[in-house]
């Protein structure tokens, strides 16, 4: 029965990755990840979060993550890469995410997410096309709920991720996500004043 279940919830990701994206459109993927930046840049209870994005190796944005179903629900959702180089952060690349989780999840929530890369291991993984987090992966993964009581004196982890959710994301975990390049969207690179602005956005992130 639980390798059914095993089998079942990773079919479950791959479905949520394979499905069309949630901003399909890069300028609107763009325009959410940046968003997303301005939230994290004024939300008080992350101000040493946002300060930890001064020393990590990269940076990736998810705007919208949704979480559905009835009794068998998924994550699933768009997001960006920014690598570090210097002072300043590459152009964005395009990568999914998605998992898949077992127990009494009713109705439709949606969080955005920052994931602040603080190890190369971490990055390796993710750039490598299809990395899974959690234990099994030896990449540890601090969750920083909106509005936990502490959160800006929670340092270390591989991964150190941001949240604006609430509800059912106040206790979101990552075991068993997987993070996927996405081909299609990286085949051209990302250009024009969205990426930019981004880039440029990210920069005065303190």
């Amino acid at each position: 029965m639980k390798l059914n279940n095993a089998a079942a919830a990773v079919a479950l990701a791959a479905a949520v990755l394979s499905t069309p994206a949630i901003a399909s459109d890069k300028s609107e993927l763009l325009h959410d990840a940046n968003r997303t930046v301005d939230n994290l840049k004024h939300d008080a209870a992350f101000a040493q979060a946002a300060r930890m994005i001064d020393g990590a190796r990269a940076v990736y944005i998810v705007p919208k993550l949704v979480k559905g179903g009835f009794i068998f629900g998924a994550e699933g959702g768009d997001g960006v890469l920014l690598v570090r180089h210097g002072d300043s952060w590459s152009m964005p690349t395009f990568y999914g995410m998605g998992s898949a989780s077992f127990g009494l999840q009713i109705g439709l929530e949606q969080a955005e997410l920052v994931f602040i890369i603080n190890s190369g291991q971490a990055l390796r993984g993710i750039e490598k096309g299809n990395v899974k987090l959690g234990a099994g992966a030896g990449l540890t993964v601090v969750n920083l709920s909106s509005g936990a009581e502490g959160a800006t004196t929670t340092h270390g982890g591989d991964i150190v991720v941001w949240t604006s959710g609430s509800g059912a994301y106040a206790g979101l975990t990552f075991n068993g996500s997987v993070i996927k390049a996405d081909t299609d969207e990286n085949a051209i690179p990302a250009t024009g004043p969205e990426a930019e602005e981004l880039r440029h956005n990210l920069s005065t992130v303190r």
